[in-house]
């Protein structure tokens, strides 16, 4: 299937790792322009594998999430680099077990900030050029929202406000033709969960424990699987898809019942 995406541009951010890279190779795979967005600059010395074979189709723009003056820069210099926007994928964040007994209000505060605040930045300086080419929004949420997860307080309150915002902003910009949607993983396994499964002292153990949980096939979804949902929801295949939560977990979330 031609998913249309060819010469489209896409802002991801965190699209250097992870779902966040799965995206960004996956849009480049289909002819679209990426611009990853994200903390950690990559030298050209450096470059990440999936790049390789792509000279004009990406930029790399250092960017400080947080700092709402770095996101209207940010979006800038795609618009300088490419000349329009079509896609905001909002990906950037991390899962750091701020709860409410292992934590505090300032490193709640600073949690939700971290995980938040700049899928609402990016979306707001994206918008003008959003509404030229009628384009799309994708937030990547999570499951841990839906049915809580345990001393993740601050990650939990941004994924919940992601999913809100979702809907939120589909119904705002409806006049626009805007599309909004979220997608929702549940268990992925990315560089940053391989750090969290071997702070066990039995990391196959634990992963053991998490595979046989999952309904659909027993194992982890992948980022490509992700990938693959983003890619669709924000081609004109999915024109009439907006305000959704889509699941792509194996049946994690709802499925329980079958284990």
């Amino acid at each position: 299937m031609d998913l249309e995406l060819k010469g489209k541009v896409f802002i991801v951010t965190g699209g250097g790792s992870g779902i966040g890279e799965a995206i960004s190779k996956g849009a480049l795979q289909e002819g679209a322009n990426v611009a990853i967005i994200g903390r950690r600059l990559i030298e050209d010395e450096v470059l990440l594998d999936f790049l390789q074979g792509y000279t004009e189709n990406y930029i790399f723009i250092k960017t400080e999430l947080t700092n709402i003056a770095d996101c209207e820069v940010a979006v800038a210099k795609v618009v300088a680099k490419f000349g329009r926007i079509d896609c905001v994928v909002n990906n950037a964040g991390r899962n750091d077990g701020i709860g409410l007994t292992h934590g505090n209000p300032e490193a709640f505060q600073e949690s939700v900030n971290n995980n938040l605040t700049h899928y609402y930045s990016m979306a707001h300086y994206a918008l003008p050029y959003l509404k030229k080419t009628q384009g799309n929004i994708i937030n990547i949420a999570s499951k841990a929202a839906v049915t809580g997860q345990g001393n993740t307080s601050g990650y939990v309150a941004a994924k919940g406000a992601q999913m809100a915002l979702t809907r939120e902003w589909a119904v705002e910009l409806i006049p626009d033709n805007i599309r909004v949607n979220a997608i929702i993983p549940a268990e992925v396994y990315t560089p940053l969960y391989d750090s969290w499964i071997k702070t066990f002292a039995n990391p196959e153990e634990k992963l053991k424990s998490i595979t046989d949980n999952i309904p659909l096939g027993k194992r982890f979804t992948t980022s490509e699987e992700i990938a693959n949902m983003a890619l669709f929801l924000s081609s004109s295949k999915a024109a009439h898809i907006t305000g959704q939560h889509l699941y792509v977990d194996g049946g994690y979330t709802h499925l329980d019942r079958v284990i």
